[in-house]
């Protein structure tokens, strides 16, 4: 097993203001923790209040750009029913230019429908939603690979472009990253193999992981292209404890039964949690992003880079 790249992944929608984002993304970065990335939702899920209220993904992840100055920062994932593939390009652009190289744009092609109604955002029927998602991938990609000078122009079923002057451009060059991800058995392969630096297994257990990691291999020799040059990530709900007492404090905080979270997750002592992240390696994910839900729990964080962390490198 070659040695693991953890990344914090938090939740904002369940209710967040952006200090606490800063708290624990500067925490991350102290602690050496190689990226912060944040779900880009504006509905709580589950029964929580919400407060303060959600935020917009890429507004504080322009913050975080300023007010960090190493750790990689990122989306898990945007929803390409939330912006138009012009406009989307510009932010995540320019937030790349904010962080000095440092973003990375998870785009998918959305499935939270509550959410769509309660703002207002259309929701077309899934074969739509990953019509669109393709001809965003497409469209940033096009922009992207522009040099300065040089326009662009795309004409697709649900979005046309007409010589768009390609700016800003990003500071990364190509481009930012680009991770796609989910259990689609087909499309989702499909599009990874065509479109992404990195493939994302979200909260799938090790096996499922597997074979999702696999089919995305698959598809990208069926399109001539080295299974080798793209990364594979796990997305890993994490509760650890120093003892089998703060454990359960922390599973208590989050509202997870110690069961589901020990089935679904990482959870357990340093070493036990450790243990557990290390199947999602050996099943072939190069990083894992740790999903922590409470955002207060900054000794949370801490713990975990000081005494999993290094059982895994």
């Amino acid at each position: 097993m070659s040695a693991v790249e953890l990344r914090a992944f938090v939740e904002p929608q369940q209710g967040a203001s952006y200090e606490q984002l800063l708290t624990m993304a500067l925490a991350a970065e102290e602690a050496g923790l190689a990226g912060f990335f944040r779900s880009d939702h504006y509905l709580a899920m589950a029964a929580v209040s919400g407060l303060p209220g959600p935020s917009d993904a890429w507004v504080t992840l322009a913050a975080l750009a300023r007010d960090t100055a190493r750790i990689r920062l990122g989306t898990l994932v945007t929803s390409a029913t939330f912006r138009l593939p012009g406009p989307l390009a510009v932010t995540v652009a320019g937030v790349d230019q904010m962080s000095g190289g440092r973003v990375e744009l998870g785009l998918g092609a959305g499935w939270y429908e509550d959410e769509h109604r309660a703002l207002g955002i259309p929701f077309p029927p899934l074969g739509e939603r990953f019509e669109r998602l393709e001809e965003q991938l497409e469209i940033l990609t096009g922009l992207w690979a522009c040099e300065p000078g040089e326009s662009f122009s795309f004409a697709g079923r649900h979005y046309e472009l007409i010589g768009n002057p390609a700016l800003p451009l990003p500071a990364q060059r190509p481009r930012p990253p680009l991770i796609l991800g989910g259990g689609g058995r087909r499309r989702t392969p499909q599009l990874a193999a065509r479109f992404a630096d990195e493939f994302n297994a979200p909260f799938l257990d090790p096996e499922a992981a597997a074979e999702a990691f696999g089919r995305v291999a698959a598809a990208c020799e069926r399109a001539g292209r080295d299974p080798s040059s793209l990364a594979c990530s796990a997305a890993v709900v994490v509760c650890c404890g120093a003892d089998e007492a703060e454990v359960t404090r922390r599973a208590v905080a989050i509202g997870r039964p110690l069961a589901e979270l020990a089935r679904a997750g990482a959870c357990g002592t340093p070493a036990q949690v450790a243990e557990r992240l290390a199947a999602w390696s050996q099943a072939g994910a190069e990083r894992i992003y740790l999903q922590l839900l409470d955002l207060d729990d900054v000794d949370h964080l801490r713990l975990i880079a000081a005494e999993v962390a290094p059982l895994l490198a």
